[in-house]
């Protein structure tokens, strides 16, 4: 017993005393870092500017942490409040600065907003608002000068401005008079009924009202007559951690546990359950996710894994296990801070990612699966930890032909269809457009005369391999092998576009559904391409695969 006393003693002394020893290396170190800068300002040999050097410090430091605690400058609290809400007062269209123009332009302008109810299309050019011209990036870094040129075009709700743009293809400039609103991004991208009353909704966030959309949208899909429903969360990266919690509970009952926060202080630790009487407890559900899916999303898919409630398909999830909530600083500033990491109902955490113990190169591990640990769902089906979520379901998604990829970031896509778009008046529905062979040779001859250019890996690769074969020695006697290798490897444009035809003429024509018809054409017109959606299609229409995909295997409970 006098042991027993003496150990609780031992510790007692010794909790205080590291506590104690890691609030004076706090302090220590504050007092080091305000001295040296007092030093610098003082006495170094030029004028410092303190915001620039201090705020890479501060940069510096949370870097080493993890990528989503973030300090925000006095001006940059506006995107705090957009990433959260989803909200902000303006026109509702992003724009990006182009180099050939010096100017920022237009970029896919959001269906309904003002911008895009005033006739503002992607690619015209912005020349002067409210008279006055907003000049060229020049010397400017593009960064500031697009930071600028936004910053002008938001405002307070209900008032307006005249905007003068440059359209490629026309002549005289345009002037549209612009009304800004609140502009609230939706989060339900596209819903409709497909064949066999399956229901499908595309979720692109988690912000405020996320859930309000996606039960308005789920129950219009069953009024149409929807009696199956995929939830497809790809590319979804997630958002507000109640979104995720009212959404599950759609689909489960009221009372269950959702998902839990463990973090270093007590009020961070907290356990979010189902809260209302579901939507819908029986509705056959698919969800679809890919390595896009991160966070709130990945809560509602484990979440309804873990219930057995819907058949997850697609690829693992990103592995986003971490929970940030914003805190206010000194000086109208602000930090996303991670406080706590999540655990969804069979106890495990999607947490993919080690950035305490970091590589050589400094990137953070990503976690081996043989050190993930088992777990089970509701009725029995084993699900383990370690990074993401995986489908019960995979699907091997299509690789994309890298002149395709190189197409999809380049110009010569962008300004052809931006053409496209300012010659043809109207086009046919995004299920039923179609490029002709005309159009799509036009196209192709676009590319060949622009400055438009492609590497291949294969090149890069074997310009490596020469490179180490000359090192070892073998580069002579290696030389005819790799020049007829490297013959046909390289590729000639001509024949890469004829080579992958449908792939390019896909990426051309989603790119014109969305200049007319935004967000909800290009997933309708991508529909009928879906791999994953054909599985969840298929998985619905047997009803019998559908619940052995549920059930706990075979002698197990």
């Amino acid at each position: 017993m006098k042991r027993f006393l003496l150990s609780l003693l031992l510790t007692a002394i010794v909790l205080p005393a590291a506590a104690q020893n890691h609030n004076f290396d706090v302090a220590r170190n504050l007092d080091i870092f305000n001295a040296l800068y007092k030093e610098l300002d003082l006495s170094y040999v030029d004028t410092l500017d303190a915001d620039k050097n201090i705020g890479n410090a501060i940069l510096y430091m949370l870097h080493q942490l993890d990528p989503y605690t973030e300090f925000y400058k006095e001006d940059e609290a506006k995107d705090l409040k957009q990433l959260t809400t989803g909200r902000y007062a303006g026109i509702g269209s992003p724009i990006i600065y182009r180099k050939q123009d010096d100017r920022c332009i237009f970029s896919d302008p959001y269906e309904g907003m003002p911008a895009a109810k005033a006739g503002v299309r992607t690619g015209d050019v912005i020349m002067a608002i409210d008279g006055k011209d907003v000049g060229t990036c020049g010397e400017q870094q593009p960064g500031d000068y697009s930071s600028a040129v936004s910053e002008a075009l938001r405002g307070e709700p209900g008032t307006t401005f005249e905007l003068m743009v440059k359209r490629p293809g026309t002549e005289a400039p345009l002037t549209f008079k612009l009304t800004r609103e609140t502009i609230q991004q939706p989060s339900v991208a596209y819903a409709c009924v497909l064949s066999d009353s399956i229901g499908y909704v595309s979720l692109t966030g988690y912000t405020e009202n996320t859930a309000r959309e996606l039960r308005l949208a789920v129950a219009g899909l069953r009024r149409d007559g929807a009696r199956r429903l995929v939830l497809d969360l790809r590319g979804n990266p997630g958002g507000l951690l109640r979104e995720a919690v009212t959404i599950v509970n759609f689909f489960v009952p009221k009372g269950l546990e959702v998902v839990r926060t463990q973090g270093k202080l007590k009020e961070q630790r907290y356990v979010y359950k189902t809260e209302e009487e579901p939507l819908d407890t029986h509705i056959p559900l698919v969800v679809l996710v890919d390595y896009a899916t991160a966070s709130a999303a990945e809560i509602t898919s484990g979440a309804l894994q873990d219930y057995d409630r819907a058949v997850i398909v697609g690829q693992r999830t990103y592995g986003k296990g971490l929970v940030q909530e914003p805190r206010e600083l000194p000086y109208n500033t602000f930090m996303k801070l991670t406080t706590s990491k999540y655990f969804i109902p069979s106890g495990r955490c999607i947490q993919a990612y080690d950035f305490k113990n970091r590589n050589a190169d400094g990137q953070p591990r990503h976690l081996p699966d043989s050190l993930s640990h088992l777990f089970h769902t509701a009725a029995g089906r084993p699900v383990r930890d370690g990074g993401g979520i995986t489908p019960d379901v995979s699907v091997e998604p299509d690789s994309l032909p890298g002149l395709v990829a190189y197409l999809q970031m380049s110009d010569a896509l962008f300004d052809w269809c931006v053409r496209y778009r300012n010659s043809h008046e109207r086009i046919a529905a995004p299920d039923s457009f179609h490029l002709t062979d005309a159009e799509l040779d036009d196209f192709k001859q676009y590319v060949k005369e622009s400055d438009f250019t492609y590497d291949r890996r294969s090149k890069s690769l074997l310009d490596l391999l020469r490179k180490v074969a000359a090192d070892e020695g073998y580069a002579e006697d290696a030389k005819a092998e790799l020049d007829a290798l490297e013959k046909k490897l390289t590729h000639d444009i001509d024949d890469d576009l004829s080579r992958w035809q449908d792939e390019v003429r896909r990426v051309v024509e989603s790119e014109i559904v969305a200049n007319y018809y935004y967000d909800r054409g290009v997933a309708a017109y991508n529909l009928p391409y879906d791999k994953d959606l054909r599985e969840a299609i298929a998985i619905l229409r047997d009803d019998a695969r559908y619940r052995s995909l549920l059930a706990a295997p075979k002698g197990e409970e």
